[in-house]
């Protein structure tokens, strides 16, 4: 019976069964691709990867593919270069998926290596691998390899596939060979909308904004792309008036449009209007992005809004953001320079993924606000964390330093970061050394260390010194760093003010007089200064001498009570305090009307008594405002917070935390 059964046996079974098998086989493919596909985390997707192997799968292309592109989105490139090394024999789908992935990685000099690698073997590129090579050299600004890409691309026949077409323009934009791009698009046939857009966009990055202009009109189709485009362009070339007026032309409009409009009002030094713009997109129902979150507290910390800056971190926080680095160190950032330092150290502590900048916000903050001991110990967490400090990092550290006296510290960490981090010192670590040695009387020692530097001293260094000298009272110092100033800059208007006022001091009146007919016959034009107070959410901003405040009348007799009341304290008013800071300022207003006095009576006019004033500077505080601010804080019982372009100075019942010494 059992060889009957063997001889008449269908002979289909076998083949059957094969079919069963590879519809099993293409069933399980299917499963883990979807998987591969599902996985948020570089730790699934490991996962997956260890049962792909399990089940043999991972000489299987498709997959291979898919695990590339996978790891490549979840930001892994050195797992897709591991996945990619492991399988042979290479093919260009393989290929393809990670020079993509390398050039949404950032990561263009590789993928443009691997491209070569690929010609090598002999694997010929699929026309989706050009586009990403394209990418690749417009953003290394590679011309010559993007023209011979151009004739690649020719060579094979793809010139007129539409991505690799607006790759090619995009690239020549981005190397900045426009008539190039212009002889692509004019090649072009039919209608390639993108296209318009990108030489729209190419056109503004060269300051064309006539022919961005002319683009625009001639497009036969204009999407949101296009409008974005254009009001990005006269934002970049500092046309406010008409990117506000396209903007409002616009049919429609995005979270890119509103997001535009933010980060150019920003850009361009308009911070209250960037901070109006992104509350006005809020009032309008569209949901920000991080990128426009992120510019608003870039704004709000230019400006010191902390209220403002508050309502954006609400915003974050009801709205499902992520507290990814760019989000918490915009938050750091915004905290510390908007005065509230503790807020700032909670944000830091919150923030997960922090990097070199995290770490950086969080020294600043701490050593601008006079924090010194708690500079140094970040400084040392973030060695324990295993990121490698760089130069900006030891520009803060040294700041920290120089405002707390601590010389020795500071020259030993100087010379660590040139002898144990191989960083080399640049114009800014040098001046902070001059700035450190001035602070504590070593003028001849300042002297000497600048003498012996390696590279010519600039006017920021002799700046330091003359400041320094001033503080020091000590005259032949400062002349001697004054003439430095004169030959390097011989028409910055705060050196000849400096120096008139030494000369007038020391009875000098024949070179007194000759520095006004210099001041006179270089129409020297003074730099203003301004600072800002937010008020119930409002943005206040207050010019050197300003009577254009509609409270103005109330303001100047604010003032005057306050100056009485000071003066009564021992107060002293005085024009002896003209400059500070010589590389920033020069005397603001012959009145001593400087914008701070002026935001200050604004504050006590119009906050409830009690509460924290906080002022926003755009130049370096001058010692007679510092010295009414102090006794203020006194008489109005209040803590009087002012940022100036250097640094913190908190002042309360008479005292500021610098000690007097800025």
């Amino acid at each position: 019976m059992k060889s009957l059964y063997l001889l008449f046996k269908p002979t289909t079974l076998p083949a059957k069964t094969k079919t069963l098998r590879k519809l099993s086989r293409q069933s399980t493919e299917t499963h883990f691709i979807s998987l591969i596909h599902y996985s948020k985390t570089i730790k699934q997707l490991r996962q997956i990867h260890a049962q792909i192997l399990r089940h043999k799968l991972f000489p299987n292309s498709r997959i291979t593919t898919q695990l590339i592109s996978a790891s490549s989105l979840l930001k892994s490139v050195h797992y897709s270069l591991s996945i990619f090394n492991h399988f042979t024999p290479k093919n260009s789908h393989v290929f393809n998926a990670l020079i993509r992935g390398l050039a949404e990685s950032s990561c263009f000099q590789s993928s443009i290596s691997h491209f070569i690698y690929m010609f090598s073997l002999g694997v010929k590129p699929i026309r989706l691998t050009y586009p990403f090579v394209l990418k690749s050299a417009a953003s290394l600004c590679l011309g010559d390899l993007g023209r011979a890409l151009h004739g690649v691309v020719v060579k094979v026949g793809v010139e007129f596939d539409t991505f690799v077409r607006v790759c090619l323009v995009d690239m020549y934009v981005k190397v900045e060979e426009l008539g190039s791009g212009f002889k692509v698009f004019d090649e072009s046939p039919g209608e390639i909308n993108l296209l318009w857009n990108v030489l729209i966009n190419g056109c503004s990055k060269v300051g064309d904004m006539g022919k961005a202009v002319e683009l625009f009109e001639a497009m036969p189709e204009r999407n949101l792309g296009s409008w974005n485009s254009l009001i990005n362009g006269f934002m970049r070339s500092g046309d406010l008036e008409r990117a506000s007026v396209l903007f409002e032309r616009m049919p429609e409009k995005n979270v890119v449009s509103w997001t535009t409009m933010v980060s150019g009002y920003s850009q361009n030094g308009e911070h209250v209007k960037a901070l109006a713009m992104f509350f006005w997109m809020l009032e309008e129902g569209v949901k920000a992005n991080d990128h426009s979150v992120v510019t608003a507290l870039s704004a709000s910390a230019k400006v010191g809004a902390l209220e403002a800056g508050l309502r954006i971190h609400n915003y974050i926080s009801r709205n499902g953001f992520r507290l990814n680095v760019a989000i918490g160190n915009a938050l750091v950032d915004m905290y510390a320079k908007c005065g509230n330092i503790e807020a700032a150290s909670l944000v830091f502590d919150e923030t997960k993924e922090k990097d070199i900048v995290t770490w950086t916000a969080m020294i600043w903050g701490w050593a601008i606000h006079g924090h010194f001991e708690r500079a140094i110990q970040c400084f040392k967490e973030m060695m324990y964390s295993g990121i490698k400090p760089d130069g900006i990092v030891f520009l803060a550290i040294l700041t920290a330093f120089s405002y707390a006296g601590q010389v020795n510290m500071g020259l030993n960490f100087f010379d660590s970061m040139r002898l144990d981090y191989s960083i080399e010192p640049t114009m800014k670590h040098y001046t902070l050394i001059v700035d450190m040695l001035g602070r504590t009387g070593r003028l001849e020692q300042a002297l000497k260390f600048i003498q012996r530097m390696p590279i010519d001293p600039d006017f920021m260094i002799w700046g330091t010194l003359f400041c320094a000298s001033r503080a020091q009272k000590n005259n032949e110092m400062a002349e001697f760093a004054s003439q430095r100033l004169l030959q390097l800059e011989p028409k910055h208007p705060g050196i000849c003010v400096f120096l008139s006022n030494i000369y007038a001091a020391a009875g000098r009146w024949e070179d007194l007089e000759r520095m006004r007919r210099l001041m006179q016959s270089r129409q020297l034009e003074k730099n203003l200064g301004c600072s800002y107070v937010e008020v119930d959410g409002q943005v206040h901003c207050f010019v050197a001498g300003d009577h254009a405040h509609q409270d103005g009348k109330e303001i100047y007799l604010k003032l005057e009570e306050i100056m009485t009341g000071a003066g009564e304290l021992g107060y002293m008013p005085g024009t002896k305090w003209v400059l500070h800071s010589i590389e920033e300022e020069e005397k603001e207003d012959a009145s001593g009307i400087h914008s701070e006095k002026l935001a200050l009576a604004f504050s006590l006019i119009r906050t409830a008594p009690g509460r924290t004033i906080r002022i926003i500077k755009n130049l370096r505080v001058c010692g007679d405002c510092h010295s009414l601010m102090k006794y203020a804080s006194k008489l109005s019982q209040r803590e009087i917070v002012l940022r100036d372009i250097k640094r913190f100075h908190h002042f309360k019942d008479g005292i500021c935390s610098c000690g007097d010494h800025w």
